[in-house]
């Protein structure tokens, strides 16, 4: 595990813009100027758009520089070459809202990676139209919240879901396996800073019983899916996937099994990358830079 980061003194720039000429050097520059010295850099040119996509994690040896000072420089720097860009320190923890519904696996695994540190998220509240993991909750001490979900509920239920992320200063909601289907409006409001997982056989296998019909269809592969939330069901941005080779010797309660293992990693992985600020959204697609 790598260590972590340097409050005040480790921060994280990520930018894209179109590609031109004196990108890398500008940003250098703007680094020495500011007593920067960078400790990963990565970059992408995509050259059927032309635009350029740059995520830099460098520290700081002016203690008087903070993060405020570091935006206020940069603003020239990306006013000259039409940058849009974010610049945070690489220390704070994204807070991270979790909702869930009835399978706890993906919970369970990001309560957990939270907790040994692997995960650089604080959870300051789980939501779920049902009550299984109230109990869950309590042993990490994470305030659990009830919030009902019917046909003539669903808009309450989501005004007091917006209520906990203002109230709370949500940075990421994330989709644990919670199984309702969010308004239009709820998703723009989310936009960007919403992630969902769900098995890779959507559309094929779509419904409450994809491992069963999975099952029925002798499927080889078993896999998951995390992505940012659209109004598009299923259709936002994809983080990662990843898929786990089986065969005809797994019933339907083994494939269960399987498919929840992947799915909890998946989801981990893009929760991670997100909150270390190394997933980027272009367009329809999204560059990750692991």
């Amino acid at each position: 595990m790598s260590p972590r980061p340097q409050p005040g003194r480790e921060y994280v720039l990520t930018l894209s813009c179109p590609d031109q000429p004196g990108l890398v050097h500008a940003v250098s520059g703007y680094l020495v100027r500011n007593s920067g010295n960078i400790l990963e850099s990565q970059q992408f040119d995509d050259r059927l758009q032309d635009r350029f996509f740059m995520r830099v994690h460098f520290d700081v040896s002016d203690p008087d520089t903070d993060v405020k000072h570091l935006r206020d420089r940069f603003g020239p720097v990306a006013e000259a070459y039409r940058i849009s860009w974010t610049l945070r320190d690489a220390s704070t923890p994204t807070r991270t809202l979790i909702m869930v519904s009835k399978f706890g696996h993906c919970l369970n695994d990001l309560l957990f990676r939270r907790r040994t540190g692997a995960l650089n998220i604080e959870i300051p509240a789980i939501v779920s139209n049902h009550e299984e993991f109230e109990e869950l909750a309590g042993t990490y001490g994470i305030p659990f919240h009830h919030i009902p979900v019917t046909r003539d509920t669903k808009a309450d239920a989501e005004a007091r879901l917006l209520e906990l992320v203002r109230e709370l200063d949500v940075d990421l909601v994330v989709l644990a396996r919670y199984m309702q289907i969010l308004s239009d409006d709820l998703c723009k409001q989310l936009e960007g800073r919403a992630i969902n997982i769900h098995h890779s056989f959507l559309p094929s296998f779509k419904g409450a019983r994809p491992y069963g019909q999975a099952y029925d269809r002798g499927v080889k592969l078993v896999g998951a899916t995390a992505h940012y939330v659209t109004s598009d069901l299923d259709e936002g941005q994809i983080i990662e996937q990843d898929v786990v080779r089986v065969d005809h010797s797994l019933d339907p309660d083994e494939l269960v099994t399987v498919g929840r293992d992947v799915e909890a990693q998946v989801l981990a992985h893009a929760v991670k990358w997100h909150s270390e600020s190394r997933v980027m959204v272009d367009g329809n697609r999204t560059v990750v830079f692991r």
